[in-house]
């Protein structure tokens, strides 16, 4: 199964066990994640978005500052906002969270139903597939300071004759570097391994 199909089934499994939804965010570094997905309702995260929940909600303040599971009504973090309470008032009366990885590249991922508390089996099985998603959508390891240079001058629009010129390099030279750079970020084309790249904030 390829990286991605591993992706997209662990997320349907996720939905099983979510009937209001999830909010998914993976490897966040430098307060933004790497990768987001939220099967909550629109209205719910057009709230969240335009008043910047997501920087004042108590679950992400637990996630950031524990590495565990948790239901929503254990956490003790203070809610200024009422964030919790607009929430069970778009349906989310219950939830759990479970965060994982390192500080500098934390997962949180937040279920939410109506009807009742996640039973203890639920919340195992949210903290099976948290630890799961983190570990495949673990980004590679920080290029070399030869291939990040080889990025950029492609980036911009460098063809590979002035960029190897550029670099003092001969242009075989340049494809063994983004060559090894698109290996590194499994990526087909040189695009794409930039595009991985910036996502990745290797650029």
């Amino acid at each position: 199964m390829s990286r991605k199909h591993e992706v997209e089934s662990l997320f349907s499994e996720l939905q099983l066990i979510s009937p209001f939804g999830y909010s998914a965010r993976l490897h966040i570094r430098f307060a933004a994640p790497l990768l987001f997905r939220s099967t909550q309702s629109r209205l719910w995260t057009t709230k969240y978005d335009e008043n910047a929940f997501a920087m004042r909600d108590p679950r992400i303040f637990w996630g950031l500052s524990i590495c565990g599971v948790t239901r929503w009504s254990e956490i003790k973090f203070p809610d200024p906002f009422h964030i919790l309470k607009l929430a069970r008032e778009h349906g989310m009366c219950f939830g759990a969270a479970v965060s994982c990885g390192p500080i500098t590249s934390r997962s949180i991922i937040v279920v939410a139903r109506e009807d009742q508390e996640f039973t203890d089996e639920e919340i195992e099985k949210l903290k099976v597939l948290t630890h799961a998603l983190h570990k495949v959508c673990e980004p590679p390891s920080v290029l070399t300071i030869c291939q990040i240079e080889a990025l950029v001058l492609l980036d911009e629009g460098f063809r590979h004759a002035s960029a190897a010129k550029k670099l003092e390099i001969s242009v075989s030279a340049l494809k063994v570097r983004l060559s090894s750079a698109r290996k590194h970020l499994e990526a087909r084309t040189t695009a794409e391994a930039i595009k991985k790249a910036r996502e990745y904030r290797m650029l």
